[in-house]
């Protein structure tokens, strides 16, 4: 067998060696091929994934949208309605001091000058309990401080001031004048099984309250015949209730009205014919 020369060993070698290295730089370029293949993949799992998210976010946005249009025809609708109850209650408390207006002044006429004192000095005296309209001879008694909640029971404090107004009522600057006792609540509904029982809704607690303060008035000497009671309930308020009603339309109200002169005559032959007869024992 003949030997291989020096020059053939070496090429050999040289080849081997090439081979080899070829062999150890194709793996590394297959290597980087997957990882590029691997990252290329999961970018566009990622791209898949943002686009399904855009949409998701898209989809929520237009419902946003679509709510908040909806929100702002019911903020009109809402708008709409506050203007009309407004403008509601602006004409039913402009027709109610017309009333008061009308009763008190066009009808009846201004209050003596020292009965109007007198009532002034007395709702001056008891603020929390009374106010003192002079311009429509109007009494108001404070329901949240004449009667307990859902009460028709007068306070002892404001049956010790009805006396003191009973004796200005019996004044003779006050006696030709009868006395209208009208009863207010607010809004908010009669619901308690022990107040339902006495009084089934906000009308019946405005009058049985009027007819209270009539009672006292009454017992403290004021003539029964004088007085006339009635009761409104909710539907005269002079403020706009709110949630919870509003303490100003909570009230009973004392409007004086000059008698007529043929109820007086009438009252005068009542109390004639009502006069024991005394007979003069027979001799």
């Amino acid at each position: 067998m003949r030997r291989a020369t020096p020059t053939a060993r070496a090429s050999v070698i040289m080849t081997a060696f090439m081979t080899l290295v070829l062999a150890g730089t194709g793996c590394v370029q297959q290597n980087k091929y997957d990882d590029t293949v691997m990252a290329s993949r999961s970018l566009k799992e990622q791209l898949v994934a943002s686009e399904r998210n855009a949409a998701t976010v898209r989809a929520n946005l237009e419902e946003v949208r679509g709510q908040l249009t909806e929100a702002k025809a019911t903020n009109a609708d809402l708008r709409e309605q506050v203007l009309a109850i407004n403008s509601d209650f602006t004409e039913q408390a402009d027709k109610y001091d017309e009333l008061l207006r009308r009763v008190s002044q066009i009808d009846f006429g201004p209050l003596p000058v020292e009965l109007e004192m007198a009532l002034d000095h007395l709702a001056a005296a008891y603020p929390d309990l009374l106010s003192f309209d002079a311009d429509h001879g109007l009494l108001r008694f404070s329901s949240d401080f004449s009667f307990d909640l859902g009460s028709a029971q007068l306070r002892a404090d404001a049956e010790s001031t009805i006396v003191t107004l009973a004796d200005i009522l019996n004044s003779e600057d006050a006696f030709s004048f009868e006395l209208r006792l009208i009863g207010h609540t607010d809004n908010v509904p009669v619901e308690r099984p022990s107040t339902l029982r006495r009084h089934p809704s906000n009308v019946h607690l405005s009058v049985h309250r009027a007819i209270s303060v009539r009672d006292s008035l009454v017992a403290a000497g004021v003539e029964p015949a004088r007085i006339q009671v009635a009761g409104y309930g909710e539907f005269r308020p002079i403020v706009l209730n709110g949630p919870k009603g509003a303490a100003e339309n909570r009230r009973v109200e004392l409007v004086m009205v000059p008698r007529q002169p043929e109820v007086a005559s009438r009252r005068a032959a009542q109390v004639d014919v009502e006069q024991p007869v005394i007979e003069e024992p027979m001799k």
